[in-house]
Order: C-alpha cells, then sequence, then structure tokens
C-alpha cells in the first residue's frame, strides 16, 4: 500500500442492516484498498478502516453516495483510529452489547432479481414463494430481537441448505447475509387446504376461478382472496365478512393490469412499483370506447370489474402490486386482479397464525394457502392517496413503513405516547427518533388491546428503552388512557387530542416556532368537557390556545350520532329553526321516526343535560344525510366520504355563513349555511348542493384564519384531523390559504386522523423532557 498508512473509525447508524451494507462496504473496501473490517452491532455498522488519506476519504464519500437502495442511514460517525496492519478486509460477526441504536428495516416488496429468478423455470427458486435476497423479503415482520441475525428472527427454524449457506457466507453475492435467505430445499413451504384443514391437490388459481374465498397467509396477516370480477364472488365474500358497504383493496397482476382498472400518474405509478409497495387509491378509469359507459351517479362501469360490490358509490379505487414472490403465484393469464382484503373478523386484529386462520376463518374460506413461516410482528397492508398537490397521504401507515422513524427537531429522554382509542398506533421517543408501531384498530375491542400491549413490549425491547415518560390522550375513559394511568412510578403527561394534531404537522415538518392550527374531526374531548372538533388553535409543543371554533351545537346519544348520520341532520334543523325544526326533520329525513323525534325532542328541552359539539366531521354527516346521499354510516366516515364523491366539479356556488367575534375569538357559525342548502335541495342536484357545501367550507376557514391571524400575528397555518382525508377541501384550502399569504402544512408522514395522534402526544412530552 503506498503512502502513509492512516486508520479511521466510522459508524453507521439508522436503517443498515438487513439491507446489504456490509457487503456493500466490503466491495468498495476492495476497490480502494482498504484493509479493516466491518460488523453488525447494536449500535450500527462499525467499520475499522485503514488505507492512505486519499483512499480513506474516497471510501468514507462512496460509503455514503453508493449506499445500497433500502438504506436510511441517519448518521455517519468518523473519528481518528490508530492503525493495526490488518492484511485484508474482513466482514466479522455480529455483536450486542452496545446499547441498541440501529433502526429495524420495513419489510421490503420483492426486488427484480428474486422476481425473474421465481419465474424462470431453469431456476433453483422458480416458483417458490419465500424468495428473497439483502435487497427485499421481510424484515420488520419476522424479527424477535437485535442485531438483525437469523438466530434472532423466524427463520431460525430453518437450517441453511449447503447451497444457500454459500450465497449467506459469499460477500460478493447479493444473499450475503440476507436473513431470510432460503429455497425449496430448506426454506418454509406452502400448503393448500380445504375448508375443514384437510390437505387438498390443485392449483390455488383455479379455485379463485371458479369464484372460491381464499384465505392467504402473507407477510405480516392473513388475506382473503376472490377474483375482483366476480360480482358473486364478491358479494359472497361481503356476506360472509359481514362487511356491507366498505371499499375492498385489491391487487392487480401487474401495472399493465392495474391501469385497466384506473388511472394511474407518474407519481401513482412510483408508489406503486416501491419497495414500500403500499395500496394506492386512485380514481377509477373512465370507460374506454366500446366499453360500458359511466352510470349516472357517475361510477366506472368499465372492464369487467365488480364494482358496485367491490367499491360501493365510490369513483375511487385501491389498488397495490404483488409484493411477495406468493403473491404472483396468484394470477395468470385469466386472472389478473384480485379482492385482497385483511383477514379480520369484525373489529378484531389481524389473524397471523394457520390454528387461528383454521379457527375463525372456515364459515368464510372454501380454502386456505398456507405456510409454516411464523409472523413474528402483525402489520397490515399500508393505505396512501397522492393528493392534488403530488403529496402523500395516508390512510394508514403499517407495512412498508413501519419500524422507519420520523426525526424529530429535538432530542429528548424516553418517552412513550399512548395514542388514541380509534385508529390506535402507539409511539416511542428515543433520542430524536419517533418510532410509529403499525396500525392497532380501535382498542375498545379487547383483542386489539391485548396485541397494542404485545406490540409495545416488542418495540421496548427492540429500541431497547423502557420509557418513565408516558403521554396520553385527556379523555379518562380511553383505553390508552386508562393503560397509561395504570403505569406505576411514570411520568403522565395527558395532551388535549387536537393539540396533539397540531404538534403531529410541527415534529414531522421539523417545525419549531409556535403556528396555527386548524383542526378537523370527528370527536376529541376539549378543555371545557365539550365535544370539540373543528378548531383554530394556535401554539407549539409547550401549549396552546384555542382562537376559534364551529359554534357547538347539541348532542343528544353521544356516539350514536356518528353511527347515524340523519341525527345529526335532526340536531341542525333544530340548531336553525328550533323546536320546529324537528318536525321539518320528520319530513325531511326518511330514516328519522315519530318515536325518534319525539325522543330527541324531550332530550333536547332540557338544556342543563347538554354537550356541546363542534365536531366538523359531524357537520359533514348532517348535510351527507340531509341530501339523502347517506342516513346511517355502515362503516366509519361512509356519510361524508360519499358526499365528497358525489360532488360536481364544475360547481361553483356557495352558501352563506357568519363569523363572530369576541373577546378575540371567532366562532364560526353555519346556520345559514343549512338554512339555504335545506332549501337548495328541494330544487338542485345532491351533486351541486355537495360542491357549495365544499366551497363554503373553503371560504369560510379561509376567512376565518385570515381573521385569527389579525388577532396572533401568525401566519403559519398547520391542517389537521381526519376531514382532511377530503381531497376537495384540503386541495382547494391549501390553494386559498397559500393565495392569502399563509405558509401552509399538512400531514404527509402519518395519517391526520388519529393514526398521526400518537406522534403528536410523543413530540409534546419529549419537548418538555428534551436534552
Amino acid at each position: 500500500m503506498n503512502g502513509t498508512l492512516e486508520a479511521k473509525y466510522i459508524q453507521l447508524n439508522g436503517i443498515v442492516q438487513g439491507v446489504g451494507m456490509r457487503p456493500h462496504v466490503y466491495r468498495l473496501a476492495i476497490e480502494h484498498h482498504i484493509n479493516g473490517w466491518v460488523l453488525n452491532s447494536a449500535a450500527g455498522v462499525q467499520i475499522h478502516a485503514e488505507g492512505t488519506n486519499e483512499n480513506l476519504k474516497a471510501f468514507a464519500v462512496r460509503l455514503l453516495s453508493d449506499a445500497p437502495p433500502q438504506a436510511l442511514i441517519t448518521s455517519c460517525v468518523q473519528a481518528a483510529a490508530e492503525p493495526e496492519g490488518f492484511n485484508a478486509f474482513e466482514i466479522r460477526k455480529s455483536t450486542g452489547e452496545e446499547a441498541i441504536t440501529v433502526m429495524v428495516s420495513p419489510d421490503i416488496a420483492t426486488c427484480k432479481d428474486c422476481r425473474q429468478e421465481v419465474l424462470d423455470p431453469a431456476d433453483r427458486r422458480y416458483a417458490y414463494a419465500f424468495t428473497n435476497c439483502t435487497n427485499c423479503g421481510p424484515r420488520f415482520t419476522i424479527i424477535r430481537d437485535l442485531p438483525y441475525d437469523r438466530a434472532k428472527t423466524v427463520m431460525a427454524a430453518f437450517p441453511m441448505c449447503p447451497e444457500c449457506q454459500q450465497e449467506y457466507e459469499n460477500p460478493m453475492h447479493r444473499r450475503f447475509h440476507a436473513q431470510p435467505n432460503a429455497c425449496p430445499v430448506c426454506g418454509p413451504q406452502l400448503s393448500l387446504l380445504d375448508a375443514n384443514g384437510q390437505p387438498m391437490a390443485g392449483d390455488a388459481r383455479d379455485l379463485l376461478k371458479a369464484g372460491k374465498v381464499l384465505a392467504v397467509k402473507g407477510l405480516g396477516g392473513f388475506h382473503l382472496a376472490v377474483d375482483a370480477r366476480n360480482p358473486q364472488a364478491v358479494r359472497r365474500l361481503r356476506e360472509r365478512k359481514k362487511r356491507d358497504a366498505k371499499a375492498f383493496a385489491l391487487m392487480a397482476r401487474d401495472l399493465d393490469a392495474a391501469a385497466r382498472y384506473a388511472e394511474i400518474s407518474e407519481l401513482e405509478v412510483a408508489w406503486l412499483q416501491s419497495s414500500r409497495a403500499p395500496i394506492v387509491i386512485m380514481n377509477c378509469h373512465k370507460a374506454e370506447p366500446g366499453a360500458t359507459a359511466l352510470n349516472a351517479a357517475g361510477r366506472c362501469q368499465n372492464a369487467g370489474l365488480a364494482h358496485q360490490e367491490i367499491h360501493p358509490a365510490l369513483p375511487t379505487i385501491g389498488i397495490m402490486l404483488p409484493y411477495t414472490p406468493l403473491h404472483y403465484f396468484l394470477f395468470d393469464d385469466d386472472l389478473d386482479i384480485l379482492v385482497m382484503t385483511s383477514a379480520n373478523i369484525s373489529d378484531e386484529p389481524l389473524i397471523i397464525s394457520n390454528e387461528e386462520a383454521l379457527d375463525k376463518l372456515p364459515d368464510i374460506a372454501d380454502a386456505f394457502l398456507l405456510h409454516n413461516r411464523d409472523i413474528e410482528n402483525p402489520c397490515d397492508d399500508s393505505v396512501v392517496i397522492l393528493n392534488g398537490r403530488g403529496e402523500l397521504q395516508f390512510f394508514r401507515r403499517s407495512r412498508g413503513f413501519v419500524p422507519q422513524a420520523v426525526q424529530l427537531p429535538f432530542a429528548s429522554l424516553p418517552v412513550m405516547a399512548a395514542g388514541p382509542e380509534m385508529k390506535n398506533c402507539f409511539c416511542m421517543v428515543r433520542g430524536s427518533e419517533a418510532f410509529i408501531s403499525q396500525h392497532w384498530g380501535d382498542l375498545n375491542h379487547y383483542l386489539n388491546y391485548e396485541r397494542y400491549l404485545d406490540g409495545m413490549d416488542k418495540f421496548k425491547k427492540m429500541l431497547d428503552v423502557a420509557p418513565a415518560i408516558i403521554a396520553h390522550d385527556i379523555h379518562p375513559e380511553y383505553q390508552a388512557t386508562r393503560w397509561a394511568k395504570l403505569q406505576k412510578g411514570s411520568e403522565l403527561v395527558p395532551v388535549q387530542h387536537h393539540w396533539a394534531h397540531l404538534a403531529s404537522v410541527m415534529a414531522e415538518h421539523g417545525l419549531n416556532e409556535p403556528v396555527m392550527g386548524l383542526i378537523c374531526d370527528g370527536t376529541g374531548m376539549g378543555l371545557d368537557d365539550q365535544i370539540w372538533g373543528c378548531e383554530i388553535l394556535t401554539g407549539d409543543y409547550s401549549g396552546f390556545q384555542r382562537l376559534g371554533q364551529l359554534a357547538y351545537v347539541p348532542f343528544p346519544g353521544g356516539d350514536m350520532n356518528a353511527r347515524r348520520p340523519y341525527r345529526m341532520a335532526a340536531v341542525y334543523f333544530y340548531h336553525v329553526y328550533g323546536m320546529d325544526g324537528l318536525k321539518l326533520a320528520e319530513e325531511r329525513l326518511p330514516d328519522l321516526s315519530a318515536e325518534e323525534a319525539a325522543l330527541l325532542a324531550h332530550q333536547l328541552k332540557d338544556q342543563r343535560h347538554w354537550v356541546g359539539n363542534s365536531s366538523c366531521g359531524r357537520l359533514f354527516d348532517a348535510v351527507s344525510a340531509l341530501l339523502g346521499i347517506c342516513a346511517n354510516n355502515r362503516y366509519e366516515g361512509q356519510a361524508a366520504i360519499e358526499l365528497e364523491a358525489l360532488a360536481s366539479v364544475s360547481e361553483n356556488g356557495y352558501y352563506p355563513y357568519y363569523i363572530a367575534e369576541r373577546e378575540r375569538k371567532l366562532t364560526m357559525d353555519v346556520r345559514p349555511l343549512w338554512e339555504a342548502l335545506a332549501a337548495d335541495s328541494l330544487s338542485i342536484s345532491p351533486q351541486r348542493c355537495s360542491r357549495r357545501f365544499h366551497n363554503t367550507m373553503r371560504a369560510m376557514f379561509t376567512e376565518a384564519l385570515t381573521r385569527a391571524r389579525d388577532i396572533c400575528g401568525i401566519n403559519t397555518v398547520v391542517l389537521s384531523g381526519g376531514v382532511f382525508h377530503n381531497q376537495i377541501l384540503l386541495r382547494e384550502l391549501f390553494d386559498s390559504l397559500e393565495a392569502a399569504g399563509f405558509k401552509v402544512f399538512a400531514n404527509q408522514a402519518v395519517p391526520p386522523g388519529d393514526g398521526g395522534i400518537a406522534l403528536g402526544q410523543a413530540a409534546i412530552a419529549a419537548y418538555r423532557y428534551r436534552m
């Protein structure tokens, strides 16, 4: 080696294990004439490099610039070291003595190389459903502990054959230290069983083409699959699963197949084909010449897809592409698109074991496609949409993204954020990294709560933290709040629901200065013991003030109103017209019986028992019911979703509203809106009325925030809450606020709904205990 010998110690942190980092380091070392070693440790990837100053510099630069595609390097520490005179470069065995600072990789969709192998009849992995390499395959769903070595994954049960072992030990092979490496000789195996759990011969594709319901064990849980072009099969699945109306997710054979059913933009193509492989919500494909045209409501009916059974009353469709080799074998030339819905029962958690599937699904599935690789960490499919601004928005952040951290703008002591009651995810903070869990569902179901507690224990182990600081919602009846209050010796940080929404946007965008927040959702307990849901807040991580709100309306019946939008419509009739409004409600709302109207009248007469409700979500529900679009929610948000779906594209009108200001507080009053809307709905179409309503909400919010800016002097606005899943409102309000000179931010790293609450809770607690 020419020149003076120098040495460097280098440590790489982030997602650096299970992504081919060590062979990457090894190959660069050989290329740049570097001697020394590299190893995995609980603290990250550690390197001792010896060479000339020039070679060391080039080596260090390319470590980062040419990193493996699935690596995410969050820090690179370099320090001078003493040369030890190594004669070669080697990959050493992992160590686990240091504090754990490495991140676990999310699961990675099948790469091109592995896909080519499993589709090549001449390859030894032809048609093998568990093919993977360092660039793809299971990660988070199979890991039990760190550092990420095979012995600490579920693959420990499958000793490698000599050929796989040779690949695993060859630094120049793309399967070098690919922990899930396997082949048909030594790896997991598939089995096809009938509804009674008995082995059966045949091809799963033939069952699907015959209209059967197939339970498929996947990467992070079970799916139920049927041929999406078979209306009877989809209807049968819907009936058996007791899922009346909520849209089913689809899996298309490839991009060409997906394009037959959806309008796909370049950005949507990129996400469909990405290594994260989420379900992407897209516009349904317009009818082509010669195909069946759109029906009177504008719904797509072309291409033979069972639209009304798959996504009733919606012009959008959710599609993902195959992300494991197993998925490729569910398709052929005659089978190009499948319903692939999670195989959970009602609101129960994902089914992840063969035994549980055979016990719980025989009344739903006609057959079972199983395998004998355990699922250690359940993980549902992620669901995203590309909004009109080309930005990603999550409906559900899970497989492919968890447990990747969100970087906070400060570091803190370890924190646990318990999350909300609905759409729960928890969040753990280690240093400046906020690790958000997979989606657990609603914690009012005990089995979800059990899975949530188990997930917490696993995250603590993987992150090597035991947080004594716990953030939680202020609602005393939330299961997550009850859990937090049972943790003895912990510092509790109660966080108001809408403040957490505001902080979630701040945290993911690295905002440190006070902001205004327009937070619009269904419900959250307010500081005045009323139900909040449309609030203008000012604040930061240290505190907040309420500067504006939607005017309170009564809320008799509580959560029943979220299930029955026609009740909220009756409440708004009362809000506008008094007791006479309930008589009008009986006339205008077919689902409101005389008995229920009388009960509401009795409840509303005694104002001492009123609970005020400023919910934007319930207002959208009420409008949907008034227009005859959706009177009863058969799934969460149905009325609001169908109200948005039906809105006319060309309507420019809007309704009156009033904004009152008292003692520097704003109240948005929609009684003029309701009165005009009720009159319009008798003479013009629901499509036009819906669009006028959306236009009005945009105008009212823009005016309210502009007036709030005059009061508080803050020019940065964050938008959060489940109502901002509404793409019309989000896109047009963004444009309107930017035109008014605001800096505007919305959730992108987490969902705007309750799936993002834990991040906000965590950021607030972390700020209080920052280091």
